[in-house]
């Protein structure tokens, strides 16, 4: 008897430059999945959870929420290129082009920007290119991002054809960027007559440059909670998934909660306060996760107000560094004079905050009074 054992991602040595990745999995993405999804966040955004809001905007229906397009995004990249990761670096940089109306389908592809082993030879760093494409081969989602990977090749990923693409074949995977992107389209935008006005705070016009916004509500992760979402999401790392394998190859010992869901919480606990009256995400970037969250674990949220922009007579764009922290109030990290929104890698080794999960900045469009 012939035996196999199938792995999935890629070991350092296994990434060549300017390879494209045609990740295996097509979704349509229907209210079986958001739903679900959603029912673990609650996210004051109207654009994402009122279908006649969205209509307002010209939307052709409710679109999923960037935030789970994200996790669609990173967990489908997770079979070719991260499934062997230590750990997930950076964000370069995300952004929403496009809404992707729910009942829309999306494949992804992930293209190698470049590779850098560690000085120690062990590990290095991955910069991948990913995309998430619709039926019509517009991109509804673009961002890069780092993961450390681990040094070596790997003896068992079964050979796909066609599961590597170069040059053309790649860049059709690849798609394109929509000819006017969503937020082109609210250039000229007039809120309709009787259009919903959310009763929340959170106008351009409350926004002031530097102002630091601590979001009171805090969120424990359960263990069967946080197994479940990364199902929905699709994502095969066996470090979210499978004690044997965390027993061993984990950091911590144990099972790691998925970090593109750590950043949806942290921002849709902060909704309340500057999501009520968001119409889209712009982009974000200039992201880490400094520690890991385990189930158990609360996270608790915070926002610095970095600039403001006028858009338009109705909209303005707002731009947030926005931070979760795990087990501690925001607020009596700030007393106790912790500097929250310096990216933890900017600062000196014995400066840098422990309890920090996630840092990133948050570009979004904004309705004015």
């Amino acid at each position: 008897m012939t035996m196999t054992r199938m792995d999935y991602g890629r070991l350092l040595g296994d990434f060549a430059d300017d390879e494209v990745y045609l990740h295996p999995f097509e979704l349509t993405v229907d209210g079986s999945i958001v739903g679900p999804y959603m029912a673990s966040f609650i996210d004051a955004t109207p654009t994402w959870t009122s279908t006649p809001y969205a209509a307002a905007l010209g939307m052709s229906a409710r679109p999923v929420p960037p935030h789970l397009l994200l996790n669609l995004g990173l967990s489908f990249s997770v079979h070719d290129t991260s499934q062997q990761a230590i750990a997930h670096l950076a964000y370069v940089r995300v952004d929403f082009p496009k809404p992707l109306p729910i009942g829309g389908t999306v494949r992804a592809a992930s293209k190698v920007i470049s590779t850098r082993p560690s000085s120690s030879g062990d590990k290095g760093v991955v910069h991948v290119h990913t995309v998430l494409v619709d039926e019509f081969g517009d991109r509804v989602l673009d961002f890069e991002r780092k993961a450390l990977i681990r040094a070596g090749q790997m003896s068992d990923r079964p050979s796909v054809t066609g599961g590597i693409a170069t040059g053309a074949q790649g860049e059709s995977w690849m798609g394109t960027l929509p000819t006017t992107t969503f937020t082109d389209s609210l250039a000229d935008w007039a809120p309709p007559t009787g259009m919903f006005q959310p009763p929340l705070w959170g106008h351009f016009e409350d926004f002031e440059a530097d102002a630091v916004l601590v979001h009171a509500n805090g969120r424990t992760v359960g263990d069967t909670e946080h197994m479940r979402l990364s199902a929905v999401c699709r994502n095969s790392h066996p470090l979210h998934w499978d004690k044997l394998y965390s027993d061993a190859n984990s950091f911590a010992k144990e099972r790691v909660v998925y970090g593109g869901l750590v950043l949806a919480w942290t921002m849709t606990q902060s909704s309340l306060d500057v999501g009520g009256q968001v119409v889209w995400e712009q982009r974000w970037g200039d992201g880490a996760h400094p520690a890991p969250i385990l189930a158990g674990d609360t996270i608790f949220a915070a926002s610095k107000v970095l600039a403001t922009r006028e858009i338009s007579a109705h909209l303005g764009e707002v731009e947030l560094r926005v931070v979760g922290i795990k087990n501690a109030r925001p607020e009596a990290l700030i007393a106790e004079g912790h500097d929250l929104f310096t990216a933890e890698r900017a600062k000196p080794r014995d400066a840098r905050l422990k309890n920090k999960v996630v840092e990133i900045t948050r570009t979004m469009l904004v309705r004015r009074r």
